[in-house]
């Protein structure tokens, strides 16, 4: 009986599961981010593609029927223009201002937060708010309720003083916008740095103060070291945002007094001037600086996610 069962069952053809092929699975995965992918093509990357087909051409809104190939022509103008240079220098000049005043001030206010106070959170909440202000509510609220000659703070506190009552924006435009974006930018770079600063290895930390180290030895030699990573990942995002602003420029000088920077060129030259081809031309080659920026961004993401993965 145990034989006869046996043999029955060794005779037995055995059913196999096909499994589903490599490809198949990967699609599968995949096809729920289609829809995502189809939308995100279609509303940036056909305007893109359709910005850099009419950079080409010589193209005013006012005269449709006028418009004529002309290549490179109007990338020419844009590098060789003497006010489009001046606005590149312009949004050179307040990106890099912005990025370094809001890291070294980032920095500080992530030092205080990384030590054990009563009412951290509280703190810590009312340092991050300003980033979360809409950036055309924030330009207004600096340029109505600080800078405002009139009845603004600023002169209300020196008035108070006894001091004088200058017109901040006409004496220093460039400096009241960089100011604002300071403000609202410098809690961005606390939070990266304060996350910089958390994942430090405290028994690190610890044996160096056995050892008789200092604090500025220690933030010197161990803990900005470490964060250079985090600096270098808080300047790059800082100026893919920073160098792309409008909303301060436009809503605290309007571009005048010297400080129209590129993207404010742009609007000028696409709305008031109605050169759709010199204004698109401008606009791509802000997105290759973005894009150049962003290549780095992205090198230093990678860098801290595999220091992270060695560390676990």
């Amino acid at each position: 009986m145990t034989a006869t069962t046996t043999a029955q069952v060794a005779t037995t053809p055995v059913r196999t599961v096909r499994q589903p092929s490599g490809r198949l699975r990967a699609w599968a995965t995949r096809a729920p981010l289609l829809p995502a992918l189809i939308f995100m093509i279609v509303v940036t990357q056909l305007p893109f593609v359709a910005t850099v087909v009419i950079s080409f051409f010589d193209w005013n809104s006012l005269y449709p029927k006028a418009r004529h190939f002309t290549g490179v022509d109007n990338y020419q103008d844009v590098l060789t223009d003497a006010d489009l240079r001046h606005s590149v220098w312009t949004t050179i000049l307040l990106t890099v201002t912005v990025v370094l005043v809001s890291l070294v001030l980032g920095l500080l206010l992530a030092l205080l937060l990384d030590r054990r106070f009563k009412g951290r959170g509280v703190v810590r909440t009312l340092l991050i708010a300003p980033f979360l202000v809409v950036p055309v509510a924030a330009a207004l609220l600096w340029k109505h309720v600080l800078y405002n000659p009139e009845y603004g703070l600023l002169n209300g506190l020196l008035h108070y003083v006894g001091g004088p009552q200058p017109d901040w924006i006409s004496n220093t435009p460039l400096l009241a916008v960089e100011a604002s974006l300071v403000w609202q930018w410098t809690p961005f770079m606390m939070l990266i740095l304060l996350a910089g600063l958390q994942s430090r290895d405290q028994q690190q930390m610890e044996a160096a103060r056995v050892d008789g180290a200092s604090d500025w030895q220690i933030f010197r030699y161990l803990t900005l070291p470490h964060l250079r990573r985090y600096l270098e990942l808080g300047a790059l995002l800082g100026s893919i945002y920073i160098v792309q602003n409008f909303d301060a420029v436009f809503t605290i000088t309007s571009g005048g007094l010297g400080t129209a920077n590129l993207p404010y060129t742009v609007y000028q030259s696409f709305y008031q001037a109605h050169e759709n081809g010199l204004a698109s031309a401008a606009g791509v080659l802000v997105v290759i600086g973005s894009i150049i920026i962003a290549t780095f961004a992205l090198r230093v993401v990678s860098s801290l996610f595999r220091e992270e993965a060695g560390r676990a």
